[in-house]
């Protein structure tokens, strides 16, 4: 690389650097003005199939977790490797719309894979975050597609009908060891996480990242895979990598902040 050539790479990712920065500190403040506002938090986090009944008090209207901040207008777009070297596209967006679940107004987050173009799966996941910042999944409307037509929704589930129930994806008060339930619907969706790591690196297309935050997730539908997830602070998932049952690698090539906080 040629000095005029690094001193551009040097530029850009102080550019980069700065904006994350101002980022990280809105996103600090709203967060402590959720947790003043909210109800008193969970004791402990859901796990296997036990019974959860959260209460709408408890929610704040944002989701800011540092390592989880899904704040309308951010868009993720990763590239996922299989195995045999094929590609895919995954395009994560968090939309302005909410979605009304027993009684919490859930962030709607489009999920969107293609392959050479075409559309391989369209899903709706919908979060939403406690006063103490733990990040609840309530559910997801997905559809798999082939020649442009649907071939499966399993996989779809929604908190309070037929039994299934909420979990957490991304807990506030994160330990290593720290176990939680991720979903839960009878024999569609059980996965599970547990904080594996609170101070690695991961080098990804968009960028090197430290202090990430690894989670192990598994479930018990299919008890020999085993998936790491990294997140980095004022990003989200970076990087998520296959171990067993399958050697996918997913990892983040663009990144663009909600201008909710860009402009804060």
């Amino acid at each position: 690389m040629s000095d005029a050539s690094g001193r551009a790479t040097d530029t850009k990712k102080s550019r980069w650097a700065a904006t994350l920065g101002m980022a990280l500190l809105a996103a600090a403040g709203s967060l402590q003005a959720g947790v003043a506002s909210a109800g008193a938090c969970p004791v402990t986090l859901p796990q296997g199939s036990e019974p959860v009944t959260p209460d709408p008090a408890d929610f704040v209207d944002r989701i800011d977790n540092p390592f989880l901040p899904f704040l309308p207008g951010s868009r993720w777009v990763y590239r996922e490797t299989d195995a045999e070297g094929a590609r895919q596209r995954v395009t994560v967006t968090v939309t302005d719309r909410t979605r009304p679940i027993e009684g919490i107004a859930a962030t709607v987050v489009h999920d969107k894979v293609t392959e050479r173009g075409a559309l391989v799966e369209n899903t709706f996941d919908w979060y939403a975050q406690d006063g103490c910042g733990n990040v609840w999944y309530l559910g997801e409307n997905t559809k798999e597609y082939e020649d442009g037509e649907v071939v499966s929704t399993e996989g779809s589930w929604e908190h309070g009908v037929d039994g299934a129930m909420a979990g957490v994806v991304m807990p506030a008060d994160r330990q290593v060891g720290l176990s939680y339930r991720q979903e839960c619907y009878a024999g569609e969706a059980e996965d599970r996480g547990e904080i594996a790591s609170l101070d690695e690196q991961a080098q990804v297309p968009f960028g090197h990242f430290g202090d990430v935050v690894v989670t192990k997730d598994t479930t018990p539908l299919q008890p020999r895979v085993l998936e790491y997830k990294f997140y980095a602070e004022g990003v989200g998932v970076v990087l998520a990598v296959g171990i067993s049952g399958g050697s996918d690698r997913e990892e983040l090539v663009q990144f663009t902040l909600g201008p909710e906080i860009r402009e804060a």
